[in-house]
């Protein structure tokens, strides 16, 4: 399955060229062949060269208005600072080891670059590597890097630095190693060539090596990886303050050219109070926001802004701690599914997000709508409670543990919806960063909220020691199949089923399929209009004065 040569994939060149018309020129010297009629007789001649002197001055003038955007096509001086508005941010940089989405969506593909890289349609495209072979019994994958590139303190990157950083992720158990678990060894070939080595075949190998299983780091570079980072990316980090922003600037060693950086510097600005973000964009501080809260979006001068909203990765999950003494009786489980008023939710929400019912999303392999398995049903939830041995007479006691950064209105109305079946609901928010230690990590919760926004992610549920503590034989058995099929189609149907099993078991409510709201000033161009969550290619986007 050879892929396309080339330093990068490019997901969506007319919107990179700023929405020119490539069929139209306007180089002087084409412009200049372009048949006329013959002419005869001196007027006619001067009359012809009155006429070329004066297509001439407009060419001029247009060459001269341009002079200073010609690499993008605009008429206008582009700034060289973009400044976006983010929800979350990383607890720190070093991506080995740090959790959550965040770190990955500010610095791959920005700062660090992975063995492959994805588009904003969630598919697989060159990037150190520029083309890939896979062997037919889907064990041996060779890789064929680019050449010249480097690191931004200068360093060579070779293959010896893609097979170290593989084999170090796997010898470690970095963070997301688990992902790889059939991948054996990785070899270079040559400086040009690397070679991974499988045990089994896995059908998700190329997108986990466009994540942090396929980073590639400077085995002989010295720095503070959690303040710090040595990449090979079109950025490099200028600062770091978790709690306030991160700048980033073009990378001046920068090995590509397609992903050279159109603005100079990056600010990204962390704001997790909604009211407070919007406020940031309509007073100019931040250029974008990525989310906005739906409701708070209509508020915005769409003369001003452009607003729109895209299906993504993202799942909004109330995971229920399968270990739980309380949580172990499924018919607990099922009962808060069937108590939850899922369309009252995503109205409250401005009526952007959709209805999910599974562990899979829309933009990936396996999706299928499961909300019939769990419709809206106060009474069968009732009697699912009245089994287990609790009322509205005499609730069971729960607690819902979230990060403060999701607001407290989800919070609220889960509260009030299950009261209704006879659960009450008493909520404890925390810091991102407690929840990120406590739950994710320890494993220490009754109820949690959480958005997943990571893609791929459906071994989590096949993962017993997982934050879930779900142990589910049917799901695994049927993920091991999807992993092992050769078939795209083979594996989609291995998935589909293995996300309805583990729906039914009702480990969690899905909430909702998250509809990122993007609201950027119109005088941005290049911000991506899907997955922005996981994929955010700064190098892209650009601002006019």
């Amino acid at each position: 399955m050879p892929a396309s040569s080339g330093a990068h994939g490019e997901a969506d060149a007319t919107e990179r060229k700023n929405g020119r018309n490539e069929t139209a020129s306007t180089d002087a010297t084409l412009n200049a062949r372009a048949k006329s009629p013959k002419s005869s007789g001196p007027r006619k001649w001067i009359y012809a060269l009155v006429a070329a002197i004066a297509v001439i001055a407009i060419i001029v003038a247009i060459v001269v208005s341009r002079g200073k955007t010609a690499a993008d096509g605009a008429g206008e001086a582009k700034a060289d600072t973009i400044t976006i508005g983010l929800k979350l941010a990383p607890a720190s940089l070093d991506i080995r080891h740090q959790s959550g989405s965040a770190i990955e969506q500010v610095l791959i593909g920005n700062v660090y670059e992975a063995l492959l890289s994805r588009d904003s349609d969630n598919n697989v495209q060159p990037g150190i590597a520029k083309s890939w072979d896979i062997s037919k019994d889907g064990k041996t994958y060779t890789f064929h890097l680019n050449k010249n590139m480097r690191f931004s303190n200068g360093d060579k990157l070779d293959a010896d630095d893609v097979a170290w950083s593989i084999n170090q992720l796997k010898e470690k158990q970095y963070y997301n190693a688990n992902q790889v678990e059939s991948l054996d060894k990785a070899e270079a070939v040559d400086s040009d060539t690397v070679r991974l080595t499988l045990s089994a075949p896995d059908s998700n190998l190329l997108w986990y090596l466009t994540g942090r299983p396929g980073l590639v780091f400077d085995r002989n570079a010295k720095y503070s990886a959690k303040t710090e980072a040595v990449g090979s990316g079109p950025y490099t980090v200028e600062s770091f303050d978790p709690a306030s922003k991160m700048v980033l600037k073009a990378n001046a060693k920068y090995w590509g050219s397609a992903h050279k950086p159109v603005t100079e510097h990056a600010v990204l600005k962390f704001i997790n109070d909604d009211n407070a973000a919007v406020n940031a964009l309509k007073s100019g501080d931040v250029d974008v926001l990525s989310p906005v809260n739906a409701t708070l979006a209509k508020s915005l001068d769409t003369n001003t802004y452009r607003v729109s909203a895209a299906d993504g990765s993202d799942k909004f999950v109330l995971a229920f701690n399968c270990a739980n003494s309380k949580l172990k009786d499924k018919r607990i489980r099922q009962a808060i599914r069937y108590g939850i008023n899922h369309k009252e939710i995503i109205a409250s929400r401005g009526n952007v997000d959709y209805a999910l019912g599974g562990p899979i999303p829309s933009v990936d392999p396996g999706y299928e709508d499961l909300t019939s398995l769990y419709p809206y049903n106060v009474d069968k939830a009732k009697q699912l409670m009245k089994e287990a041995g609790y009322s509205t007479d005499n609730p069971l006691k729960l607690t819902l543990t979230y990060a403060n950064t999701y607001g407290t209105e989800l919070g609220d109305q889960l509260k009030s919806q299950l009261a209704k079946i006879g659960i009450y609901l008493k909520i404890n928010y925390v810091e991102f960063s407690t929840w990120l230690q406590d739950v994710h990590a320890n494993g220490d919760y009754e109820l949690s909220l959480v958005d997943h926004a990571e893609s791929h992610d459906f071994y989590k549920w096949t993962t017993p020691d997982y934050y879930f503590h779900y142990d589910g034989k049917q799901a695994q058995e049927l993920y091991a199949k999807a992993l092992k099929a050769t078939d795209e189609k083979q594996s989609a149907d291995y998935l589909k089923q293995a996300a309805k099993a583990v729906s039914e078991d009702a480990p969690a409510d899905w909430l909702f399929g998250y509809r990122v709201t993007v609201a950027c000033n119109r005088n941005v161009q290049g911000f991506p209009g899907k997955l922005s969550q996981t994929v955010l290619p700064l190098w892209r986007i650009s601002k006019t004065k």
